[in-house]
């Protein structure tokens, strides 16, 4: 039998190499919410330092809590986590990977006759086919095959055997459903700009690219503690450039584009940039 110890081990080996990881329950599935954060009453936003979003230590929000952290992955808090934990889990976004989960032997023949070779790890019943570079997850992409990437965790079954290829197309491709009514796009970028509208006391338009170019590095590098890293992201551009009124919405619209491309929906992009305006008092 596997103790907490060497589960542990695997994890901090793991974080050390860049890769997000979660202890996970007998069944494979993460620890559920603890009593503070039951039903999103924390606001289900683990680290952000802002009104309403959760800094609970303990490993309770699933793939969100992923961390590379040895420091919180050796904490008191996650000690019983460990104690009752079966296997590790990691954070495929996180670490910048799509995982093809193939979930049975029809499913990896035909990934075999229709997807470019890449990693193979063995699962129990499949196989974990993975690529660097991210994706949206989801789930059924075909039977017996998911995709696991951003906002989606895997369990962790070793380093697997053969050279690990780009995300191709065709993966893509296995994700995309057919397109919903249109919708428009303000309804992910409408968010309060509240500039005071008076001379820009910035030297040069190119001051202002230049910052949010950085903003969009800042969060397209978070490898985890991503809502994190998207709140402190706005609080630094606003705090520089939310008083003057030389943000518009296309700057807002790159941040958001960004975010969402980590994984955050856009009403917790929305709701990370009205925590920021209202910790700077805008």
């Amino acid at each position: 039998m596997t103790q907490p110890t060497d589960i542990r081990r695997v994890a901090l080996s793991l974080a050390a190499a860049g890769m997000p990881v979660l202890p996970l329950r007998q069944g494979k599935t993460p620890f559920g919410n603890c009593r503070t954060c039951k039903n999103s009453a924390c606001g289900d936003r683990p680290n952000m330092k802002a009104a309403g979003p959760c800094c609970c230590p303990a490993p309770c929000h699933g793939w969100a809590a992923a961390t590379t952290d040895p420091e919180v992955i050796s904490s008191p808090a996650w000690a019983p986590a460990w104690r009752q934990a079966a296997a590790v889990a990691y954070h495929p976004g996180g670490a910048g990977l799509t995982v093809v989960d193939l979930d049975n032997a029809a499913a990896v023949a035909w990934a075999r006759a229709n997807l470019p070779a890449t990693r193979t790890v063995p699962t129990t019943r499949g196989e974990h086919w993975i690529y660097r570079g991210t994706m949206p997850s989801s789930n059924g992409v075909r039977p017996g095959m998911d995709i696991k990437s951003l906002m989606a965790y895997a369990r962790w079954l070793g380093h697997g055997t053969g050279a690990m290829t780009a995300l191709p197309d065709a993966v893509r491709a296995l994700a995309v459903r057919e397109p919903a009514a249109p919708r428009r796009a303000s309804q992910g970028l409408t968010v309060p700009l509240r500039g005071r509208g008076g001379e820009c006391p910035h030297r040069k338009p190119t001051y202002l690219d230049r910052g949010i170019a950085m903003g969009v590095q800042r969060i397209t590098a978070a490898r985890s503690a991503v809502h994190a890293t998207v709140y402190r992201t706005f609080l630094a551009v606003l705090s520089t450039h939310g008083r003057c009124g030389c943000l518009t919405q296309a700057h807002v619209a790159r941040l958001f584009t960004a975010a969402q491309a980590k994984g955050e929906s856009p009403r917790h992009c929305t709701d990370a940039w009205a925590n920021a305006l209202t910790t700077l008092g805008l």
